[in-house]
This record gives structure tokens, sequence and C-alpha cells, in this order.
């Protein structure tokens, strides 16, 4: 019976990084086709067409007609949220978690390091707050505070108000992750927002802000 129950587990973990893959593919592509998602998940035309369509009936995401009879895919404010929330539980299960994490912020301060941004604000407590605290030392960056999930650019900029001077920003938390990076880009403008590849983000940047 153990054995039976670690198998639909082992199933269900399965399932959530496939539907987290597919909703990735869309959000960088909605012009993706079925075919497109199969052969980049490496999964069957059918079981693609299968998990689009449990996208759609769970309001994941919405399809519309473009020319030349094909379809366009785009994520629902549902979709971006699901996404999140099996980014983060994805992250937290994974066992390469720390090392990936780990080399990543490496990246994300040196990158910062030679854009000459040095002092650096945190968004998002937790593990990978704690990892990011760990690495920066091996590079010209400080970290001036660490805080709590802020998704509104008002209240980010009242936040990081007393911590003057800053130079930009990592985004560190595993939930509300995308949120936090758009609120950021507000308040620090364009070049000044970092964060992990692994958070999967769109890194769209803005012209507005500079740092406070």
């Amino acid at each position: 019976m153990q054995v039976a129950n670690v198998d639909v587990a082992q199933d269900s973990v399965q399932d959530e990084r496939t539907l987290l893959a597919v909703l990735d593919a869309i959000e960088r592509n909605s012009a993706i086709t079925q075919r497109t998602v199969a052969s980049e998940l490496n999964i069957a035309l059918g079981l693609a067409n299968s998990y689009l369509k449990r996208c759609v009936r769970k309001g994941l995401i919405k399809v519309s007609t473009v020319p030349a009879r094909r379809y366009a895919y785009y994520l629902t404010p549902h979709g971006f949220a699901e996404k999140s929330r099996l980014t983060a539980r994805y992250l937290s299960d994974s066992f390469s978690f720390f090392r990936q994490a780990r080399s990543q912020c490496s990246e994300v301060f040196a990158t910062a390091a030679a854009r000459g941004q040095k002092r650096l604000v945190l968004i998002g407590e937790g593990e990978l707050a704690e990892i990011a605290g760990l690495v920066v030392c091996d590079h010209a960056a400080e970290i001036a505070a660490v805080i709590a999930v802020v998704t509104d650019a008002d209240d980010l900029r009242r936040r990081v108000k007393a911590l003057k001077p800053l130079d930009g920003a990592v985004i560190t938390a595993l939930a509300g992750a995308q949120e936090c990076h758009d609120a950021a880009q507000v308040v620090f403008g364009a070049g000044r927002v970092h964060a992990p590849a692994l958070l999967r983000l769109r890194l769209e940047t803005s012209v507005e802000g500079s740092a406070p």
C-alpha cells in the first residue's frame, strides 16, 4: 500500500511539473502550437492537447483565433497565479534547489556589481533570501535589507525610503515573485531589478523609476 501511495504522489508531482511547463511555454510564446508544446515538453501530441484543454477548462488560459486558422493562447490572471503557486511548490520540493539557487544568486550579484549596483535590497523573505545572503559576500555587493513580499509600487517605495541610498533590488520571493518584480520595476527602473532565472519571471524592463 505504501508503494502505491508513493507512486500516486510521484504521478501528482509529475503532473504539476508538466502543467507548470505548459503554462511557462504559453507565457513565453502565445502563438505556440500544440505540436510545439509537445516537442518542447517531450510529451505525446495527444497529451499536450489534453493539458491545453484542461487549462482552458480551469480558466488558466484563454484561446483566440488568429489568421491562417491558428490559435493564440494567453494566460489569464488565474493562470498567472497558478503558475506562481506551482513554481513556488516545485522549487521548494526540488532536490537541486540549493545548488541551482546558489549559482543563480551568484550570477545576479555579479551582474549587479558589473553595473555599479552595489547596495541592494532583497524582496521576499525565506529560503531563497537566505541563500542570497550566503553568496553576496563573494561579490562587490551588499544587502541593505530583506523585506517581505511587496506587490504594490507605492507600498514598496515607502518601505525602501529609509534604506537610502539603494542601487537596485533582487527578487527572492518564491510566491508572488512576478508581482514583486513588476512593482520593483516601477520603483527602481530599467536594469536595476534582478531575479534568479529559476523564478521564471517575465523580465520586460520599465523606463519608469530610479534608485530610491
